[in-house]
């Protein structure tokens, strides 16, 4: 799998080692075909392949025997990215369409509740995407803190972190409109 060359230097025979490309040309190409097939984006190509590489790498780091048939694995890890691409493309696009859905505008009752509202949207528009994606995943698609790590594929104790980030920054922000 990774092989080392050893090359004579210049001066008198020292010798060097260096890594090989764990993939040659053929693999490569194959890696790219199973890729493509599997619905992945052109541009997205050189990522996958670059994953397919990096697996081989921290596979061999770790001590484990080499795979007997690179090629055959190589082209069942990158099946596997396919895959992946495509489930993280399907959680986006829900995502999005629960963002949209949540956007849709409420009627207000009163002065008040508009002005508040306005400044909540105003506030929301300010905060980074992550933090507005926890908000508005949190209080207005009502899921829990489990819930959103799970949605968004991160720890739970992240969730937490940006969501008082993001109201301690809209609580100020009203108080500095003086909404509240």
């Amino acid at each position: 799998m990774l092989r080392r060359k050893a090359r004579r230097g210049q001066g008198g025979g020292a010798v060097q080692d260096v890594l090989d490309d764990p993939l040659d040309a053929a693999q490569e190409r194959r890696v790219r075909a199973v890729l493509a097939l599997g619905g992945v984006p052109q541009t997205d190509l050189p990522d996958g392949v670059q994953q397919v590489r990096l697996r081989l790498l921290e596979r061999a780091a770790s001590g484990r025997e080499a795979p007997r048939d690179v090629s055959a694995w190589a082209a069942v890890v990158a099946s596997n990215l396919a895959m992946d691409w495509h489930r993280a493309k399907k959680r986006q696009e829900r995502l999005g369409e629960r963002l949209a859905s949540l956007r849709e505008p409420a009627t207000p009752s009163g002065e008040d509740t508009s002005v508040l509202s306005l400044a909540v949207a105003q506030g929301l528009d300010d905060l980074p995407d992550a933090q507005r994606q926890v908000v508005v995943l949190r209080f207005y698609a009502d899921l829990p803190v489990r819930g959103i790590a799970e949605e968004l594929g991160i720890p739970e104790g992240t969730v937490k972190s940006r969501l008082h980030t993001a109201v301690r920054a809209l609580r100020a922000r009203l108080h500095e409109d003086e909404v509240v």
